[in-house]
């Protein structure tokens, strides 16, 4: 796998390993090279995004071929095995008023609503990258029957609970906000909590499943 680091601003670079479809060993690895970049003393953030990972930088103390540099080590000494892992079971009542889009997702992939709700509930998932809002995932698993393009035409609001999917992938609202994706369900799992001691509920490579309930 060949890392790809283009400049993204004076202070941040962005790190790119896709090669088409998503790669489940090198999103692992972009993991690992994130923990490890992250102790670098110049290094302000450093965030995984699907395949790709954007580390900031101080520029008063780093300039860019330094941090090339060290983030290339960094990729080169990292492995794909897998992070610790928690499994999150989300409840999620399918259908209803909300979930205005399960039948045109069913239609979609040639099943019947039940068999899309079997489908989508029977999946595992994984936690690929977290951003977007706070709280919010980008669940990879998702079969490739239930994979369609985003709406052409986004919401402005898509309630906090919403589980929805877009492109290959799944995901649940955190918050109330507009959104592209389709609405086949809802629950009451709430994945950003201020109250909480741990505010999100997932983290990078965590394992979902939902749980279908009527």
């Amino acid at each position: 796998m060949t890392m790809r680091i283009h400049s993204a601003g004076a202070t941040a670079l962005l790190c790119d390993v896709a090669q088409g479809a998503f790669d489940e060993r090198a999103q692992r690895r972009i993991w690992a090279t994130a923990r490890a970049i992250q102790q670098h003393p110049d290094v302000v953030s450093a965030i995984p995004g699907v395949n790709n990972l954007l580390v900031g930088f101080n520029g008063l103390s780093a300039d860019p071929e330094t941090m090339r540099a060290a983030i290339t080590q960094a990729w080169e000494a990292a492995s794909d095995s897998d992070l610790p892992t928690n499994e999150i079971h989300i409840q999620v009542e399918y259908g209803g008023t909300l979930a205005e889009d399960l039948a045109d997702v069913a239609s979609h992939a040639g099943l019947s609503v039940q068999q899309t709700i079997d489908l989508h509930s029977s999946g595992t998932y994984r936690v690929a990258a977290v951003g977007a809002m706070p709280g919010f995932v980008y669940l990879t698993g998702l079969d490739k029957r239930l994979c369609l393009p985003r709406r052409r035409t986004p919401r402005i609001h898509v309630p906090r609970g919403a589980v929805i999917i877009g492109g290959g992938q799944a995901g649940v609202m955190p918050c109330d906000a507009p959104s592209g994706w389709h609405i086949i369900g809802m629950t009451d799992t709430m994945l950003f909590d201020i109250h909480r001691d741990e505010v999100c509920l997932l983290k990078m490579g965590d394992i979902v499943r939902f749980d279908a309930i009527s």
